[in-house]
């Protein structure tokens, strides 16, 4: 799995977790913004990006291959782990199976509602894959990501090289998701986040990743849909930072 640091070497460790159909790239921004006082791990997925030739297979050994980039990056304290959609479900599992990793979760737009009619919605994933390389169409699977035009190269490029078996073995885990019994017994901080304009299940799952730890601190977004770090990378990092401090 392809990761790179930036920041000081012997600051505290932030490790991002992109989404799925996007890459490291989409945290550029917020990158920026954080990387002057802490070391900032990115990461691309297995499927996506510089990692595109180790094909997705599950969340259980994506996990796993995260926690030797924590335990390499961060080996004398726990780092902060923030994840987005796809990277938000990673985050959670990394906090409940690896709390002597994990010393802080922002867990931002993540489905744990398991929807109806999975095995017909990966179905019409994999007949679908081949639209993904056509510019057209990932275009239009950009709106609903809020992919900026200063990013939409990185975007159409990480979307061509994404293969069926990835796309349906990520949106299969991500449809799958539930919160797991870990969560509850996080003994750090966690903040989680969800847009104003998202949909109901993402705000009936922000909902029961707070019940399930009450601990948690809960931020609704307003005006935002899901791509809360895209539409609005420069509040995101400064909220981050505050939850930090």
């Amino acid at each position: 799995m392809f990761s790179a640091s930036f920041g000081p070497a012997d600051a505290p460790v932030i490790l991002l977790l992109h989404g799925g159909g996007v890459a490291g790239w989409m945290w550029d921004p917020v990158r920026d913004r954080l990387a002057t006082e802490y070391r900032v791990v990115i990461v691309d997925l297995p499927g996506h990006g510089r990692s595109v030739d180790e094909p997705y297979a599950s969340h259980a050994e994506t996990v796993g291959g995260l926690a030797r980039v924590l335990a390499e990056e961060s080996p004398v304290r726990p780092a902060v782990v923030v994840g987005f959609s796809l990277g938000a479900q990673l985050a959670v599992l990394l906090a409940a199976e690896h709390p002597n990793l994990v010393d802080r979760a922002v867990v931002v737009s993540a489905q744990t509602v398991p929807l109806p009619f999975t095995g017909t919605m990966l179905a019409l994933a994999s007949a679908a894959a081949p639209l993904a390389r056509r510019p057209w169409f990932a275009r239009l699977q950009a709106r609903e990501l809020f992919i900026p035009p200063t990013m939409m190269s990185n975007y159409l490029a990480t979307s061509a090289g994404i293969t069926r078996s990835t796309l349906v073995a990520s949106l299969g885990a991500n449809l799958s998701f539930r919160i797991p019994e870990g969560w509850s017994r996080f003994p750090g901080a966690a903040m989680v986040m969800v847009g104003s304009e998202e949909r109901r299940v993402m705000h009936d799952s922000a909902d029961d990743l707070h019940e399930a730890l009450p601990a948690s601190i809960t931020v609704v977004v307003d005006g935002c849909g899901h791509g809360i770090p895209l539409q609005r990378p420069e509040w995101f990092a400064e909220t981050v930072a505050a939850f930090l401090a």
